[in-house]
């Protein structure tokens, strides 16, 4: 595989460059020693890197590998089976989006190594490997065996080591006997068939399912001598048909016409209905087990393999960092690596990498009318709506603001409104007149 250190396809950040890897389908190693070894002791792990899929990813891994420390470490023959402390970082095949953390973790009583995987994180992946923006993955490991992974500086991930790995760090105490045999009369049946059930003598099991209704008639208008299909009148025999050799043409059938208004045609046949005197194959009730006996498993014996290791924490030390990968996507960019114990460190330096390149990339984002043309070339249905979106609050806007038409009836209630001066006169008549009308109501 090949790799190149080369600027960002885009959203570039002048005179920022990363590690590119160019080649596909591949097997890609490239590594580094760190400054010293970082030991497993009191203090966290903190890893943290950036990769951008600007061309997206097909198949392919971007993760990176801690590598363990030892005397015959030699970076020159960096491989695959390079021993490894911890692997970190994403990966996907298909539609598996996965986010990895995986350390080895040694057997205190044998020596090996058994690889523990972190469990999949709830969050949706996809949108990291897709958008061809440059994104800050982050591991946090503590020393009180607790782990973060975090994406954009946002936790898409969290555990414990002695309880969310897979498999699990310590083994059980207790395993099951693989000598331990299910004995022959061993019953894990809970229902049998009564042993004293009799079937009835009026049982009768020749009786079919199903029978023909005698109460059915034939509807009226069913056509007898009409048949379902009938030859074709507008089919014609090619030109080619050779009747020595294909035989006698015959046009193909179709529906007959006659028959798409009429109840049916042809010969008809009365319906078949459930026969109520079935009751198929006797079988006798089921009952309760008297030698249930309940589901057989091996007894259980101790694990000669169990262990406790309560700090797993402390693991091999590491002293290089490499990327170890397969990929059928080029042009994966990789920058700004730090392995660190303080998170404010780590802070620091993905604002002054990562957090530039998200500057320039917000900035060079279009803005949203260019996004809306975008989006309505790819889907010209959204003219439609664009267009009514603007037209309801103009057309709202103008049948509410726009002044009504004066009219006659309007004019001569406004003008009967007015109100006119009275004298004391009229005041005094109009009282005469409600007192009057008054005494005549209390007559009446």
């Amino acid at each position: 595989g090949r790799w190149e250190v080369e600027e960002l396809k885009e959203n570039t950040v002048p005179g920022d460059r990363g590690l590119v890897l160019k080649s596909v389908a591949k097997h890609h190693a490239i590594s580094a020693m760190l400054t010293k070894a970082f030991i497993f002791d009191n203090k966290p792990l903190i890893v943290q890197y950036e990769v951008n899929f600007q061309e997206g990813i097909d198949c392919g891994g971007a993760y990176i590998k801690l590598l363990s420390s030892s005397d015959d470490l030699n970076l020159e023959y960096f491989f695959d089976k390079t021993p490894y402390t911890i692997m970190f970082g994403p990966d996907k095949c298909g539609e598996d989006y996965k986010l990895h953390f995986i350390f080895r973790h040694k057997n205190p009583k044998t020596g090996e190594y058994d690889e523990k995987h972190a469990k999949r994180p709830d969050v949706d992946l996809k949108k990291f490997y897709l958008d061809k923006k440059t994104h800050l993955y982050t591991l946090v490991l503590k020393p009180d065996d607790t782990f973060e992974m975090l994406i954009d500086q946002s936790v898409v991930g969290k555990g414990s080591l002695l309880e969310d790995m897979v498999p699990p760090v310590n083994p059980p105490k207790e395993i099951e006997d693989p000598s331990d045999k299910k004995p022959d009369d061993w019953d894990e049946r809970p229902k049998i068939p009564d042993p004293n059930a009799v079937k009835p003598d009026d049982w009768d099991e020749d009786e079919p399912s199903k029978i023909e209704d005698l109460d059915a008639v034939k509807p009226e208008g069913w056509l007898d001598d009409e048949p379902q299909y009938v030859p074709d009148p507008n089919a014609k025999k090619p030109k080619d048909w050779d009747e020595e050799m294909d035989g006698e043409w015959e046009a193909p059938q179709v529906p007959n016409p006659k028959c798409e208004t009429a109840p049916g045609c042809g010969h008809w046949v009365r319906p078949m209905k459930n026969n109520p005197n079935y009751k198929g194959k006797w079988r006798a009730p089921m009952i309760d087990n008297p030698n249930y006996q309940g589901i057989w498993s091996p007894r259980k014996i101790p694990n000669p393999d169990y262990f406790e290791d309560l700090h797993p924490f402390k693991m091999t030390a590491v002293s290089a960092i490499g990327l170890e990968l397969w990929s059928m996507t080029s042009d994966i960019y990789f920058d700004n690596f730090i392995i660190c114990s303080e998170k404010e460190v780590a802070d620091r330096w993905a604002a002054d990498g990562w957090g530039l390149k998200k500057l320039v990339a917000s900035a060079n984002e279009p803005g949203m009318f260019s996004q809306l043309v975008t989006a309505a070339e790819d889907h010209p249905w959204l003219w439609v709506l664009y267009i009514l979106t603007l037209a309801l609050p103009v057309g709202l806007g103008v049948l509410f603001c726009w002044p009504a038409k004066k009219t006659d009836e309007d004019i001569d209630f406004k003008e009967s409104d007015i109100s006119k001066p009275i004298t004391k006169g009229e005041l005094k008549q109009d009282r005469e007149d409600l007192e009057d009308d008054e005494m005549e109501f209390e007559e009446d």
